[in-house]
């Protein structure tokens, strides 16, 4: 009887743990929030993951800054302590330089131009142009025209923009943007944004209509000027160190699993974009669109520096030859 109780544990034991299938778990932290598109698209991404993998990989995603800002995101990324992130482009010029081309205002001509360059070959080269500093992009989800929203009057002209403050991505391109315009850019993190309109600390920010939506900046800013100067897109990335451990296989699932996300994601914002336009005039904010031409006027000197620049200015001249 004894024997018997042995020889079924040892059994159990043995086949038991030769039974168990590792999992591997890669987290991806992002300071959206659970309801914008790009988070949803993200859930999506974990679980054609999970059914690819046979259950062999998942993907944990952390919304809402819980890991750390987009900066602070991107540098865990470089040390292999966080696997996964989503970044605007704009982040992304502070560590590697083709990104920079992307923020330019007025850059693409339409959406469809936008999207034929990402999903082309300069998409690629400049998704893989960060492996050097162990940042690997997966895909470029759409993230909109971004336009001026604004606390005590509308921007009809970039006139308008003159002596006031308005919150700025960590990105030159949007610096040089807004003094080109005339107002005065002030870096500040997405998340200390609404107490900084409702403070006073800034006049005024510019976002996509999701992200002012979601965020609840509208009841602070009651003028939304669509003059849509850039379209900057948002980047899905992975850590180099992580994706070196992963084998060709688990490669293979996770950016199938990337680019089935970037496709679901583009469905969703466009529905999301019309509901938020939707929801902020309903809330009571002033809606205008201003005639562009006299803001591309303003922002050609954005272009300048580049110009010297070889590689970029290549860049920028093949973006604009696939319009």
């Amino acid at each position: 009887m004894k024997i018997t109780l042995c020889l079924g544990l040892v059994s159990f034991l043995f086949f038991g743990c030769a039974q168990e299938v590792d999992v591997k778990t890669l987290r991806l932290g992002h300071g959206l929030s659970v309801d914008h598109s790009v988070h949803q698209a993200m859930v999506y991404m974990a679980d054609r993951l999970k059914e690819k993998s046979g259950g062999k990989m998942e993907l944990k995603v952390y919304p809402s800054e819980q890991l750390g800002s987009e900066r602070e995101c991107v540098e865990l990324l470089q040390f292999g302590s966080l696997a996964m992130t989503k970044v605007s482009a704009a982040v992304m010029e502070g560590f590697v330089d083709k990104y920079r081309v992307l923020g330019l205002p007025y850059l693409f001509e339409s959406k469809a131009h936008a999207f034929k360059v990402l999903d082309s070959d300069v998409g690629k080269e400049i998704l893989e142009s960060g492996e050097s500093i162990w940042l690997r992009g997966l895909g470029f989800y759409d993230s909109g025209y971004r336009s001026f929203y604004t606390k005590e009057r509308p921007i009809d002209t970039p006139g308008d923009l003159s002596g006031m403050k308005v919150r700025v991505m960590s990105s030159i391109n949007a610096i040089n943007m807004v003094k080109a315009m005339g107002g005065s850019p002030t870096p500040i993190s997405f998340g200390e944004l609404y107490t900084a309109l409702q403070s006073g600390v800034v006049d005024a920010a510019e976002n996509n209509p999701p992200s002012f939506y979601l965020s609840r900046h509208y009841e602070i800013c009651k003028f939304y000027s669509i003059d849509q100067h850039t379209q900057v897109p948002d980047v899905l990335l992975i850590s180099q160190i992580i994706w070196n451990e992963l084998n060709p296989e688990e490669q293979q699932w996770l950016q199938e699993a990337a680019n089935e996300s970037v496709e679901y994601q583009r469905e969703l914002w466009d529905a999301s974009e019309q509901e938020s336009m939707d929801a902020v005039k309903a809330a009571g904010v002033e809606i205008n669109y201003p005639d562009k031409s006299p803001f591309q006027q303003a922002v050609e000197s954005v272009y300048e520096p580049f110009k010297d620049n070889e590689e970029l200015n290549s860049l920028i001249q093949r973006i604009k030859a696939a319009s």
